[in-house]
Parts: C-alpha cells; structure tokens; sequence
C-alpha cells in the first residue's frame, strides 16, 4: 500500500488513530456526529512524520539516548530534547509531500486563515489525555507558513514536557508518531470548553460551562477567569459571572495578539443561558457518541456553536457497572481496610470471592452498595452509627447524600435491607480461654488448608479454592470471633463515652488498652526489634544490610550466612518470616509481594532498630506499656471511688477495663488469619502459573494477577488464554494509580467526600479524627513506601494508609498522622498498643504536610499544626 500523505477531516473517524493521531481521529469522529459542526480541514498522517524522521538517520541515536535518562534528569532531557526539536524543523519537507500538503490547503483557500495542531498517537486516548502535551498554532496564513508550522507540530512531540510525560507513563518515544491537523480558522464571539460531567466532584449528570470573549487561548492559558456556568437535567443551576478584562483576537496579518475588552462589556456574561444548555445539550450528544464523559471545547461564531475539539475526560473515577437505572450509594472498602491503592483483577476478585458481603469494582477498587440500608430507617441509623465510628467522613458524606431527598428512595422498614451493621451481638463472659480458643481454631484450620492444597494441580485445584474460600469465610464469620471483636470494641466505647461523662476524662482507654496481651500486630513490631538484638553485635552484618539494594531476594539469605555472625543473624530473620512472611503493604491484594517472597524489603526498618534502640528494647516497651496502663487504672478506679455513688461507678469500670484487656488484643487476629491464608492460596496459584508458563499458556506467571479467578480458572480447565486480554489490564492498572478513590461514590459518579464541621480547633490546623491520646511536637518524616523509611528517634510518621505491615515502624516513631483511618482500623489500634499519639483521615496530609517540618500532634483532640 502506497504511503498517504493528506486525509480529509470528513474522511477519518476515531479508530484511525494510527495514522492521524488522537486529536484528529476524533475530530473525524466528531464531523460524523449528526447536528455538529466542525471547522473543515484535514490532516497530514504519521506516514508524513515517519518520512521526516527517516530523513535524519542521527535521530535514530538520539531516540536510544533519551529512552536511557532518568524521567528526573530534567537537563539531560531539556538539552537532548531541544537538538531533537531543531533537527527536525531543519529538514526540508520532501517535494511530493510539500506539494500534497498545498493541494489539500488550496481547497480550503490558499490565503486562509488556519489553525495548525499537532495530535499525537498517544494522546485524547481513554487512558491518558496527554492535554496540552503538544502545540497549537493560530490563523497562520500562506503556503509557506502552513509547511513551516507542521514541522514545528512534528518537533513538538519532542517538547521536555511531552517527553517527561512519556518516560513517567512507561511509554516508548518510538512507539508515538506525530499526525498534523490544518483546520479553517474560526474568529469567534466567545469561546471556552464545555466538560459534559462536572470536573469537580465527578457528577455525569452535571456539566460545566467555561466561557470567555474571543479565542478559547485566553482561558486556556489563564489570561482571563472565565464564566462558570452548571448544567443539569437541560437548565442552568448555577452560574458565575466573571469580570472579564481581556480576550484574545485573531489579527488580520496572521497571528494573535491580546486586546483590552470595553469596560461596558466585560460584567456581561459570553453565553446566554439559552444558549449554555443549547451547548450542553450538542455535548449530550458527542459524549454519547464516543460513549464516555468528554472536555470539548467549543466556539460561538454566528450566533452557531462550531466544535474544535473533544478528549475524554481521564480524571473521573469510574462508576461500578450495574445494569440497572436506579440511584446506587457506594462505601469504599479501601478505606475501611486500610489500603486505597489500586489492586490488581485477582486480587479485586479473590477479595469479593471471600468477603461476607457483596463488592463491586470500579477503577482498581472495591466497594459496597449500601443503598438498600440508607433507604430503611431501621438499618439506617446502625449503619451510620457504624461507619461514624470508623470514620466521620464517611458518615457525613453518607448524611450529604440523605439530605438530597430524592436521591435514596425511602423503603418500609420491613425491607430487605439486612440486620443494622455491627448490630447487638449476644454478651460473652470476659474470660482470656475464649481468644485462645479462637486463636487455636484458626491456627486449626490453616493447618488442614495447607496439607489438604498440597496434592491439588490443574482444574482440581481450582476447584478446591473455591470450597477453601467457603471455610475461609466459615472462620471469618465465626460468631464467637465476631462476639470477642464486639466485647473488645464496645468496651472501649463504653469506657471513652462514661469517663468522659463521670471524670471529664477524653479517650481514657488508649492509656487502659497500652501493651493488651494477644495482640498479633503489634507483637510483630516488638519482634522485629529482637531480630535487631541478634544482628547488632555483629559489624559485618550490618555492613551487609546496609548495602543490600544490589542483592536478589532469592540470594539474599544464603548471603548472609557466609558472614561473621551471619548465621544467628539468618535464622532470626527466617524465624521472623515463618511467623510474619506472609504479610506486606497493601496485604488485601493477593498479588502484592510478601515478606517471604522479598524478605529485602525488611532491612530499612530492621536497620533502624539497630541504630535507634539499645539491647532488650522489645521487653521494656511492652513492660512500660504494661505498667503504664496499671497505674492508669488504679488512678481512674481512686477518682471514681471519691464520686457519689463512686463504689459502682468503680465496679462498673473496673468490668469493662477487664473486658477491653481481654478482647481488643484479638481484634488484630482474624486479619491475620486471613492474609495467612491467602498467602497459601498464592503460592498454590503461582505453582499452578508456572506449569501454565512452562506449557507455553501464558508468557509470564505474574501474567495470572490480571486475570480475575474465574478467568484463571476457565484458563486452567481449557489451556487458553485471550491474549488481547491481559496488556490492556495492565495499561488500565497503571492509569488506576493517578485516580483517587472516594470514600463514598454514587451511580451519579459524584464522589463526596465529607467534612468534619468542628469549630473547636485553631484555624490553620489539619483536622482529623483523634485515636490515641497525647500531643507530641517532631520532625514530619512523609512516607509513602515503607521501604524507603529512613527514620530516627522522635520523628512523626505522616503517610497516606498504614496497615498491619507498617507496625514495625511504630516502635521507632513519636506520632503519626495517616490521610486514612477511623477508631478502630489497624493503625489506631496499634498506635494506642504503642502510646503513639495519632491523628488519621486527614485529608491530603501527605501533600499538605512537607518532609522535614516541625509539626505537633493532638491525638486527643484530633488536629495536626504545623509549626515551621
């Protein structure tokens, strides 16, 4: 097939971004559209930039040196890209090409006024808008402008922004090819961008208006504020007027230039309200058309609306898929379980497939429709009675949606909505036996799991899970253990709510909770604080350990036994993992590497215990702990006795003390069961990946994380697989990463997000909820990969979600602060174990908070300050 220079706009449409890039396959696309008007035009194809590129075979040399330098070398890349740029725009355009270019410009008019646009292959794609990546050029004029300004459009896709962009998203220079678009220009009355869902809070029912006087570069490049006008159900709800100074104009000669707007003019709005929901109503349209939410933007020439351009919008979080038209109400699961992170199709699937409740997926993440429960006023109030204890935000965002009356129908309370969450369980005697018991029930049940999977291959295997994850849920849903969690959580509730009443006394129970025994957790950051007591000693070791970025994991441990002391020091790391391997950031993900399979990721915390601790630290800091939440007790049960009525009063309290020391330890243990379990479920599953690996099913064992079990099940039973599969899985898996999850998501695809609404503390401070009592002042230390901690003695840990894996830092640290987290999830629990003060779900407190700042922490009030 003969190369094609030139293609009519009329004559493309959005599946041929190959040849005329994103930008101009859905301006084809978008010319089809019945009822919408698209400036005429065409576009010189990747056919014309590959000829280009091969007319400079020192090009090729230079591609290899880019795709070698750090995304973060930001000269290096500046100066490559900058000869890159000037050897393309020094290359004479090719007679036949030049000649095929004018032909098509003689159409619209050889002095026309155009619009010169670089679309690149990658960009205004679904996953990754690559906005403003590359350049636009406005009314350029003439034949030898037009041919000048495309090889500027060609060079441009070698910008230092654009190039960055690539390297960041993992995406070949090679692989992306520059397509031209040479549109009529228009001269507009106003003009601005149109996103057909609400940019803002993600609401698809909602679109918003930004318009200016003149060209749309004057909003664009933030020359003007612009008219904001929202859109719902076809009228205009809300609209802001801006004062509008200036606007960008077209000059006769060619080129722009910025003119002052008359004073009378500029408090008048761009667009009529008629005319918003006239565009809105086109933008219905085109989003219809490529079937998801799009940025357009838009002129008003004539008094007719002409569009310019369309992308997806790509910062949306998605909506769950339910195929149905009712009003949906979504909680986070990741919220709850500590781990807002994207997870991987097995891991979304293996976590629904043994979960008590049902969970849909939606932008790498789960969730829980609890439309049903709000919309009956008997499981109403336990459920927001539930989520306000594990966290307010959630609670008050689950209220925002309530007082929208129309959006949850209200059901008879006789509906199915279930029993109220954490509902009224039976009473149990406090009595330590009952969590030995539960302890050795699941220890019981691990055990016949991992005997009985040993013998299992092939579709057999799979099989077997699927009644495994039966009795996974079986133990989970234990009443006793649901009793003991209960006893230990209401106890602590019970004890903040009355001592506050009777002794003025806030969170007493972080003190009354510090070192409870049977606390599986926190037990494990005291362990590992014991690992450092064996290596200490031993100055080759530590050496070793400092410089073991370089070793393989596999290699790591039999290194480290040829050394001096190297043999003590292996075997209490391996006793360690035998214990605790199965665990690691983000755990709810099978997928996610454990300590065992990279026992390297425990050296930076294993390090600093040894620079940060003395001999015996473990022992002591749990008889501190011990002591200290003694005398605590002796000093609350003495205040009480001198109340009227003290006697019962102490009596009462000293039962519930009793109770929340037998109980609250176990909380931690059924998470840990389960990440035992699933540990086992992984290493079967990649066994069973790598025979599929060696019959050549699939190229790679990791391949299997991106298949959802039932897929992987049917890839097991038949030996195939779709191989068009498992690459888009994993460019979706990457894109999922740069969307924040909403704590609550409607079907309206708003996030709402939620508000403490406390008056109570200084003005400039952060605020969250308060989870273990004290106020600490120290060096805010952000980390968001516990790998790279490097902390010291007296810093305060700021990081986005701890789960139990983090729990070896604790014992290093003074406070913490997380973005995530309520009374009772993993973090709060152990932080009080610790005496840590902490204050978690603070918005943003990782971008908000810098590495480095003095900060103080009020874990009983619930604020952050920082102080430099």
């Amino acid at each position: 097939m003969t190369e094609r220079y030139v293609w009519d706009l009329q004559e493309v449409d959005e599946t041929q971004v190959a040849v005329v890039g994103g930008k101009g396959a859905h301006l084809g696309g978008l010319s089809r559209i019945e009822g919408i008007r698209v400036p005429g035009g065409f576009c010189v194809t990747t056919d014309a930039f590959r000829r280009i590129m091969a007319e400079a075979p020192s090009l090729d040399d230079r591609l290899d040196q880019l795709s070698r330098l750090n995304p973060d070398d930001r000269e290096a890349i500046r100066t490559l890209s900058a000869e890159i740029r000037r050897t393309i725009e020094g290359i004479a355009v090719p007679g036949d090409l030049a000649a095929a270019i004018i032909r098509a410009l003689a159409r619209l008019g050889e002095q026309a006024s155009c619009a010169v646009r670089s679309s690149a292959t990658a960009e205004d794609l679904p996953t990754a808008s690559f906005a403003g990546q590359q350049d636009t050029y406005l009314n350029v004029v003439g034949p030898t402008a037009i041919l000048q300004h495309v090889s500027r459009c060609w060079a441009s896709l070698f910008t230092e922004r654009a190039v960055t962009y690539r390297q960041r998203n993992g995406i070949d220079h090679r692989t992306v090819h520059m397509a031209v678009v040479v549109q009529r220009m228009v001269f507009p009355h106003a003009a601005g961008i149109l996103f057909t869902a609400d940019p803002v809070t993600g609401n698809r029912k909602v679109a918003t208006v930004d318009a200016g006087f003149g060209l749309g570069e004057a909003l664009v490049s933030g020359l003007v504020n612009p008219d904001v006008f929202k859109v719902r159900h076809g009228e205009v709800v809300a609209k802001a007027i801006a004062a509008k100074q200036r606007a960008v104009h077209a000059l006769p000669t060619g080129g722009t230039q910025e003119v002052a707007i008359d004073p009378q003019r500029q408090e008048q709005p761009a667009l009529t309200d008629a005319q918003v929901v006239r565009l809105v109503r086109l933008g219905r349209r085109i989003e219809a058309h490529f079937g998801r939410p799009q940025d357009i933007e838009w002129c008003l020439v004539d008094g007719g609306f002409q569009i310019v351009q369309s992308r997806p919008i790509t910062t949306l979080f998605p909506i769950p898929e339910t195929g149905d038209q009712e009003n949906h109400v979504y909680v986070s699961v990741g919220h709850g379980q500590m781990m807002t992170d994207p997870m991987k199709p097995l891991g979304l699937s293996m976590w629904q497939l043994t979960a008590m409740v049902p969970m849909h997926t939606a932008g790498g993440r789960l969730f829980v429709d609890v439309t049903r429960r709000l919309a009956s006023p008997a499981s109403r109030a336990g459920l927001l009675d539930a989520m306000g204890r594990g966290d307010p935000l959630i609670r008050d965002a689950l209220e925002t949606v309530l007082d929208r009356d129309d959006f949850v129908p209200s059901l008879p309370d006789a509906g199915p909505g279930g029993p109220p969450a954490g509902g009224a369980s039976a009473p149990i005697e406090t009595d330590p036996a009952i969590v030995t018991e539960l302890i050795k029930r699941s220890q019981v049940s691990i055990a016949a799991l991992e005997r009985d999977i040993r013998t299992k291959t092939g579709p057999a295997l799979l099989d077997f899970l699927l009644e495994a994850f039966e009795e996974h849920k079986r133990v989970l849903g234990d009443p006793l253990s649901m009793q003991a969690i209960m006893a230990g959580m209401e106890a602590t509730w019970w004890l903040n709510d009355t001592l506050q009443e009777w002794l003025d006394e806030k969170n007493a129970a972080d003190t009354l909770t510090l070192s409870a025994p049977d606390n599986v957790t926190s037990e494990m950051g005291l362990a590992l604080l014991d690992v450092a007591d064996v290596i200490r000693p031993h100055s080759e070791v530590v050496a070793f350990l400092q410089g073991v970025e370089d070793i393989e994991d596999k290699a790591f441990l039999d290194e480290l036994a040829k050394l001096t002391g190297g043999t003590e020091a292996r075997d209490a790391i391996e006793a360690y993992l035998d214990r605790y391997g199965m665990r690691c950031v983000g755990e709810i993900d099978i997928t996610r590497p454990r300590w065992r399979e990279r026992p390297t990721t425990l050296v930076p915390v294993i390090l600093d215990n040894v620079r940060n601790f003395e001999p015996g630290a473990a022992q002591r800091r749990f008889e501190q702990g011990r002591q200290k939440a003694q005398k605590k007790e002796q000093d609350v049960l003495s205040r009480l006795r001198a109340l009227p009525d003290g006697d019962r009063k102490a009596d009462e309290a000293k039962r519930m003390i009793d109770r929340v020391r037998t109980f609250i330890g176990y909380r931690e243990y059924p998470k840990y069961g389960i990440v035992s379990r699933y540990f086992v479920y992984k290493q079967a599953l990649l066994e069973e990946a790598e025979r599929l690996v060696q019959a050549g099913v699939l190229p790679e064992k990791e391949d299997i994380f991106y298949l959802t079990f039932q897929e992987l099940h049917d890839v097991v039973r038949s030996h195939q697989v779709d191989g068009r599969l498992i690459q888009p899985r994993k460019d979706a898996f990457r894109t999922y990463h740069a969307l924040t999850p909403p704590r609550v998501l409607t079907s309206d695809g708003e996030a709402v997000t939620g508000a403490y609404r406390r008056d109570d503390v200084p003005a400039d401070a952060l605020i969250g909820l308060p989870v273990s009592a004290g106020t600490v002042e120290g060096r805010a230390r952000v980390v968001l990969d516990i790998a790279e901690a490097d902390l010291e003695a007296g810093d305060i840990l700021v990081t986005t979600f701890t789960d139990p894996s983090w729990s070896p830092l604790f014992v290093g640290i003074a406070g913490l602060v997380t973005e995530v987290g309520g009374q009772m999830t993993h973090g709060a629990v152990i932080a009080r174990e610790y005496g840590l003060p902490a204050v978690v779900g603070v918005e943003q407190a990782t971008r908000l908070i810098r590495d480095g700042q003095r900060i103080r922490v009020h874990g009983t009030d619930g604020y952050v300050e920082i102080l430099s």
